[in-house]
């Protein structure tokens, strides 16, 4: 071997030492700070922060919500109706919105009474249930279902009703309806608050005795003047040919009144059970039956039983309106209710009706005085038949012939 050879493979020797040291340092010194190098403020820094910060505050962990079971409505149940198995269901819910009194086993609730309405997904609690709504009506430990159906700022009332005012019996329990009224007007004196005219007497001086005084028969009417040929003006009494004619004047007062009932309430004051039916004693049965085959092979159809019609409405209004709504059954004031439609809440503003307002909206003109009329003469007009008409004294309730 030459001494060229010897050269190359001693420099290749060193060119391979210095490789090999080369990339042992480099992967010694991977990840950090290389050999001979003075780390920056800024990179020495930042790990002491994160070991402070570390340190100080710990990193929060997720704690476990805490869930409860409840019993809902898996569909809407009517009051007074016996909760069946199939009515509810038990679900978790968050333990702070969870109400106090809620039933968390669905056992405890099936076979209740529905004290309200309970709609569905609604959490039942113990004051929407009872366990036997005849029994606390009778020991007197719970009111009356009208009571606990009557919105918090509501109270209850009854007025009259009957067929024309009731809007031919359509309205029925639930229902909105407006109410109308029509009073009578009359001319009063301001100190006696009698009808006028007033009546009056003159005051006579006794002629035999000046000073002893007498009065004349009662008179009423009021002092007046009239021309009279060849007389000239003279003073008259005018007196009136019948009694005064009130004024009648018709108006839409209170407004989307809620109808609790129709008809009188029943003994117990439950609204949503329908009552037992009481058996008929035997020998009433029997003789009933023997009645009916007789008449039945007589050929004599028996009469449908009437069902009674019902007279009286019961309201939830303001407690203002209740007051008057007890001022118009005092005065005998008849009351109209006018039907609302279940999806209006709206209320409005209605004008009095008297017969000046007729006469101008319907354009009414008053008829010509001729000098022929037919005979009979019409002194009426045919008039529905009422069960109450509007009077200036008296209420009555007898009905008229149509002819």
């Amino acid at each position: 071997m030459n001494s060229r050879t010897r050269l190359f493979l001693l420099i290749a020797i060193i060119i391979i030492v210095v490789a090999v040291i080369a990339a042992l340092l480099l992967q010694n010194n991977s990840g950090g700070t290389p050999a001979g190098s003075t780390p920056s403020a800024t990179t020495a820094a930042q790990p002491t922060r994160e070991t402070t910060t570390s340190r100080s505050t710990p990193e929060p962990t997720a704690e476990p919500i805490q869930v409860v079971e409840v019993v809902i409505a898996v569909q809407d149940i009517p009051r007074g109706l016996p909760i069946a198995e199939n009515m509810v269901a038990t679900v978790q819910i968050p333990e702070q919105f969870a109400p106090f009194s809620a039933f968390s086993v669905a056992e405890d609730v099936i076979g209740k009474i529905a004290r309200t309405d309970i709609a569905r997904e609604e959490i039942i609690i113990q004051g929407k249930v009872v366990d036997d709504l005849v029994a606390l009506a009778n020991s007197g430990s719970v009111g009356s279902d009208a009571a606990a159906v009557l919105p918090s700022n509501r109270v209850l009332v009854a007025v009259p009703m009957d067929r024309l005012t009731s809007v031919a019996y359509a309205i029925q329990p639930g229902d909105r309806v407006d109410i109308m009224v029509s009073l009578l007007f009359i001319d009063v004196d301001d100190q006696f608050q009698s009808q006028e005219p007033n009546e009056f007497s003159f005051m006579i001086l006794n002629p035999e005795d000046e000073t002893t005084f007498s009065f004349s028969e009662p008179i009423d009417g009021r002092f007046d003047t009239r021309i009279i040929p060849n007389l000239g003006t003279v003073p008259v009494m005018v007196r009136p040919s019948e009694p005064q004619r009130p004024r009648l004047t018709t108006q839409r007062t209170i407004q989307n009144a809620l109808v609790v009932n129709v008809g009188d309430f029943p003994a117990d004051g439950r609204l949503f059970i329908a009552p037992t039916p009481t058996p008929l004693p035997q020998a009433e049965d029997e003789a009933s039956t023997e009645s009916t085959s007789r008449r039945t092979d007589e050929g004599t159809p028996l009469p449908p039983t009437e069902v009674p019609r019902p007279d009286i409405i019961a309201l939830a209004v303001s407690p203002q309106d209740a007051v008057v709504l007890t001022w118009y059954v005092e005065a005998g004031v008849p009351i109209t209710f006018a039907l609302r439609s279940a999806s209006s809440t709206s209320l409005a503003e209605t004008d009095p009706v008297t017969l000046d307002y007729i006469l101008n909206r319907f354009r009414i003109t008053l008829p010509d005085r001729l000098p022929y009329s037919i005979e009979p003469a019409i002194r009426s007009i045919r008039q529905l038949e009422v069960g109450t008409r509007i009077q200036l004294n008296t209420t009555t309730s007898q009905p008229q012939e149509n002819p």
